[in-house]
């Protein structure tokens, strides 16, 4: 766990008044992305923690486990765009059980997810060097912005690896 520790969970907030999304940006995120123990990066383009708006490009690498989580907050609505890659948008119910599961593809009319408070979700990545961007209301908080669940491991575990592995191998069936 301490590798994971020593290594950022994301890159810097981006600075300035306009982001635009470039091949250098989208490189940099990537390699990030691969070089991470976590298989995963964050790249926070809101300017700060505090903004209304939350909005996060994610670089993911085959192999991210994503602990299953939901966001309590009831202004707490999620979206999320994927724009390279693909990945199997995982929804549970309170026990862990796999209740929809729903294949994502980059360039795809189904490439958008929107997903309410109080509901269980995860994925896997099924592309390297998928790229996803986020919306959530902000600002974020740490101490409230999701509700992992009990049912599942933490990160950085061999029960996590296993319950990934579970999960792939099960994506046949849905």
């Amino acid at each position: 766990m301490s590798e994971q520790k020593s290594q950022p969970l994301a890159l810097p907030n981006f600075k300035g008044d306009v982001f635009y999304l470039t091949d250098e940006i989208l490189e940099t995120g990537i390699q990030a992305s691969r070089e991470s123990s976590r298989k995963r990066m964050i790249y926070p383009i809101q300017r700060t923690q505090n903004d209304h708006v939350q909005r996060l490009i994610n670089f993911l690498q085959p192999g991210t486990y994503i602990r299953p989580h939901y966001h309590p907050l009831k202004h707490a609505t999620e979206t999320i765009h994927v724009m390279q890659g693909s990945l199997c948008f995982l929804v549970f119910d309170d026990e862990g059980a796999i209740t929809d599961g729903y294949y994502v593809q980059s360039g795809t009319a189904g490439s958008v997810i929107d997903i309410v408070p109080g509901v269980w979700h995860n994925f896997v990545v099924l592309s390297e060097d998928t790229v996803l961007i986020e919306f959530k209301k902000g600002p974020y908080d740490k101490h409230t912005d999701k509700v992992f669940a009990e049912w599942a491991p933490e990160e950085d575990t061999d029960e996590a690896n296993e319950l990934l592995k579970k999960w792939e191998d099960g994506l046949s069936k849905l």
